[in-house]
């Protein structure tokens, strides 16, 4: 299993460039499995729920891992993912505003922010509509206290080649029309998964979330 691994992360290492950063998605996998996965050079890794992370989080409490909230942040989970993560990806509604900015208040201290956006029509992904939030903007410019970093986004199943850079490319012209209007400080783009991961890149993304091209 080691060597599989191992050969899998290599292989990932030299597809994916340096300027972009590979997030291991492991919300499968044991914590034997992610002692091995940080063993390799794995050291960003992405879970779900806040409740499994928390779990996993105290047995590889010895280790050196960046852990970030790839998954639907319920709003009472909110406070537990601000003390437990260093980014989150799945700012995807306004009513999350309110609840992080006391969570960070009480914790004196806030993990990157990342807003998920959904440019592409799919009932079952959460994220802001463009229009949506443009309209938001004001009360996220005087959420001082909220450290935005960039925007996320999870493509509609079965999106593949050139429909899902198509795709990915829209979120990359919001952000470019974002820091048109002052919003320069959204440098990140997580978006990408093991399916589609080279469109991502190629379309402008700053992270990559794998999970199955990783562990199986």
């Amino acid at each position: 299993m080691e060597s599989d691994l191992a050969q899998r992360w290599q292989r990932l290492q030299a597809e994916i460039p340096p300027t972009v950063q590979a997030v291991a998605v492991t919300k499968y996998s044991t914590v034997p499995t992610l002692r091995l996965a940080q063993g390799l050079g794995m050291v960003h890794f992405g879970e779900n729920r806040v409740q499994e992370a928390q779990q996993k989080q105290e047995a590889l409490r010895d280790l050196p891992i960046t852990w970030h909230l790839i998954g639907h942040l319920q709003s009472n989970k909110v406070a537990a993912a601000v003390r437990c993560f260093s980014w989150i990806h799945s700012v995807d509604r306004p009513s999350l505003i309110g609840p992080l900015q006391r969570a960070i208040a009480a914790a004196g201290t806030s993990p990157k922010l990342l807003l998920q956006v959904k440019l592409e029509p799919d009932p079952d992904k959460s994220g802001w509509e463009e229009s949506e939030l443009y309209d938001h903007l004001d009360i996220l410019r005087a959420a001082t206290d909220l450290n935005w970093v960039g925007l996320m986004t999870m493509l509609p199943l079965g999106y593949t080649g050139e429909r899902a850079y198509t795709a990915f490319l829209r979120v990359k012209n919001l952000q470019e029309r974002l820091w048109e209007q002052g919003w320069i400080q959204l440098q990140e783009l997580s978006m990408g998964m093991s399916a589609d991961y080279p469109e991502a890149i190629r379309a402008g993304a700053t992270i990559v979330r794998i999970g199955s091209q990783l562990f199986r």
